[in-house]
């Protein structure tokens, strides 16, 4: 089985980095909730669009090596790999921030996919597996390209786009549970969950 994997908050997760560097610069208080929707809400509110902007180019860039994943997330692409499934990291970025210093984003996301998605020293991921398209319609154009089964993702947008491949399983990772209402979507809160629901899958395949 391929299953392709979505990037930014579906295997990393930023809402420590984000409320850090918010902190750092002055821009909430202290007390915020620790999520990155609750940075991004306060600074809108506050009409301080253009800060948040420029935040995202740099946690992206020069921060991204504080990011983590999500718990779980490592551990289920170690499962994958040793069950002899493959893995595809499949996003879509611009390379550069719209606001502030140029930082290579893409670069910046592959060097945090070396450093932290291994097993006993070898990449969980080879390089050549991971992409970052520059738009929406060509991260739909991949996903059908590299010929995924599965395709997690937490943009609801993204798994019912009407370009999406229809033989593609689609399931939206939703930790916080944003899109409860979208019933016509296979829904997983965890990592753990995302592995439960494969792994039926493929005993029911058998």
């Amino acid at each position: 089985m391929r299953i392709g994997l979505d990037f930014d908050n579906t295997i990393v997760n930023y809402d420590h980095v984000f409320h850090l560097v918010a902190r750092e610069g002055g821009h909430v208080p202290v007390e915020l909730p620790r999520r990155k929707l609750s940075v991004r809400d306060f600074l809108r509110r506050a009409g301080k669009e253009d800060t948040w902007t420029e935040m995202q180019g740099y946690v992206y860039g020069a921060r991204m090596s504080d990011a983590v994943p999500y718990p779980g997330a490592v551990d289920f692409m170690r499962w994958a790999d040793g069950a002899g499934h493959e893995l595809r990291i499949i996003s879509h970025k611009t390379r550069h921030p719209h606001l502030g210093v140029k930082y290579d984003l893409h670069r910046s996301a592959r060097e945090w996919v070396g450093q932290v998605l291994h097993t006993n020293g070898r990449p969980l991921i080879a390089p050549e597996h991971v992409f970052f398209d520059l738009t929406i319609a060509e991260k739909l154009e991949r996903i059908g390209g590299e010929a995924c089964d599965i395709f997690i993702d937490d943009l609801p947008e993204i798994l019912l786009a009407p370009e999406f491949p229809a033989r593609v399983e689609r399931i939206l990772f939703d930790p916080d549970a944003h899109h409860r209402e979208l019933t016509d979507l296979t829904s997983v809160a965890s990592w753990q969950e995302a592995r439960a629901h494969l792994e039926t899958a493929c005993v029911t395949a058998r």
